[in-house]
């Protein structure tokens, strides 16, 4: 007999195809029944076994696929209440004319989580929110940060990329305990940084740079936040002066450009690696970065700092040294805290524009980038430095605007093409240098007024 005439094949297959499409336990339990009494036709041993053993096999496949947890076989969906969320979010927000990063929230899609751009899902659930492209040829968003952003609860990442947004922070912001990285820069946010992100307990990196933020830098920030790695609260409008102590164990504090006052922390975290707060009014002795020898990077330039440059700070592992346009004071150190260690390619220390006093030590003479000009530094200066600026690899050395009477050099030696070397306006008659200055320090008078001259290096005159 034709096994495709046998009506009780023809109910099997559909049975079959229910159970395949519906995973349903009313499906399993019909196909059982024809199961059982497909079997009772069956007169011959072997076959019997065989078919018995196949349609087994098949059962045991449906009932692994009735079984498998919901979320897996209604993954497209998403959670009602983020979805709400996000609708709140696109109302308070538009395109700038030239984007279109909404254009892809169409709130019928039965996968936003797909759909949506700027969307990641865990489990039905928004766990990344990045608002606009990052595109430097897309204008960005503008209106206002939805407070219900914070019913996003499951958020692990929220971003802003550049734009016209503005209003405040949404202090609710502080009740996403899952956040780990919020990014807000370069918009137009006015208002204070809310107190309640320093009840995030997990946040590793918080950017809030280029906006218009006023008020003070919550203390909170800077002792509440265990896992906080990375703040960048640069070019702001912020004011107030800095915790006494930073507990975070922060790896990259960015502060620059903005009106803080006061002095620096007393005890900053020794993992600290990049710490910038240019661009303000703090004042007050260089104390507290003694210890960090961590540090790679250090900008205090534009500042009021006063006193001596803590020899600390002058070693090769802080190859980006700026601390240009403070009053700082006293001679430039004269050894390095080890004999072993070279400042080397890529290096850079800006002191100039202070008050440093003394005749230069070889300490710095291996800097590729050194620039010690519009200071009252005296004598003669090392014969290192003329062999490395000779040598090239010193590519810029600025000594301008000083009192030094000597920089010894080799008849008929030129500078190589890639040398800045400028000496205008010292108590000596440059024979070199003086055409690699900048303009605003070249002019027509490359040496001092000997009166100048005689009151700083005690009595020694012009040679």
């Amino acid at each position: 007999m034709d096994p495709s005439n046998n009506p009780l094949h023809n109910i099997k297959l559909s049975t079959v195809k229910t159970v395949l499409s519906g995973s349903t336990i009313n499906a399993i339990a019909s196909f059982l029944f024809f199961f059982f009494l497909e079997l009772t036709q069956i007169k011959h041993l072997s076959l019997f076994m065989a078919k018995s053993h196949a349609l087994f096999l098949l059962l045991l496949l449906l009932l692994v696929d009735a079984c498998r947890p919901s979320h897996q076989q209604d993954q497209n969906k998403i959670s009602s209440n983020d979805l709400a969320a996000l609708a709140a979010v696109k109302d308070s927000m538009t395109d700038i004319p030239g984007s279109n990063f909404f254009s892809t929230w169409d709130f019928t899609s039965p996968d936003p989580c797909s759909a949506f751009s700027g969307i990641t899902c865990s489990l039905n659930r928004v766990t990344i929110l990045t608002l606009g492209t990052g595109v430097s040829s897309s204008r960005g968003l503008a209106g206002f940060l939805s407070p219900s952003v914070s019913n996003l609860t499951e958020l692990t990442q929220l971003v802003l990329y550049p734009g016209l947004v503005t209003g405040p922070i949404p202090p609710q912001l502080g009740l996403l305990s899952n956040l780990r990285v919020l990014s807000l820069t370069n918009n137009r946010l006015k208002g204070p940084i809310p107190s309640s992100l320093s009840s995030l307990p997990n946040l590793h990196t918080l950017d809030l740079s280029y906006n218009q933020l006023t008020g003070t830098v919550p203390p909170g920030l800077f002792t509440g936040l265990s896992q906080l790695k990375v703040m960048i609260l640069a070019s702001n409008q912020l004011s107030g002066e800095l915790p006494r102590i930073v507990s975070a164990e922060i790896l990259h504090l960015d502060l620059k450009d903005n009106s803080l006052t006061g002095t620096l922390p007393l005890r900053l975290p020794s993992t600290i690696r990049y710490l910038s707060a240019s661009k303000n009014t703090m004042w007050g002795p260089l104390n507290g970065l003694q210890s960090l020898s961590e540090l790679g990077f250090l900008d205090l330039s534009m500042n009021q700092f006063s006193g001596p440059i803590p020899s600390s700070l002058l070693r090769p592992p802080l190859s980006s040294l700026f601390l240009q346009r403070n009053n700082l004071s006293g001679g430039v150190p004269t050894s390095l805290p080890s004999s072993s260690l070279m400042y080397g390619e890529g290096s850079i220390v800006d002191l100039s524009h202070n008050l440093l006093t003394g005749e230069l030590s070889p300490v710095l003479a291996a800097v590729e980038m050194l620039f010690l000009n519009n200071n009252r530094l005296t004598g003669r200066v090392p014969e290192e430095y003329v062999k490395n600026v000779y040598g090239g690899s010193t590519k810029t050395l600025y000594l301008q605007h000083n009192y030094i009477t000597g920089f010894p050099l080799e008849a008929g030696l030129g500078l190589p093409d890639t040398v800045s070397l400028c000496l205008t306006y010292n108590c000596m008659v440059p024979s070199v240098g003086f055409k690699g200055c900048p303009a605003a320090s070249d002019g027509e008078q490359l040496s001092r007024p000997e009166s100048q001259c005689v009151v700083f290096n005690h009595g020694r005159s012009i040679p």
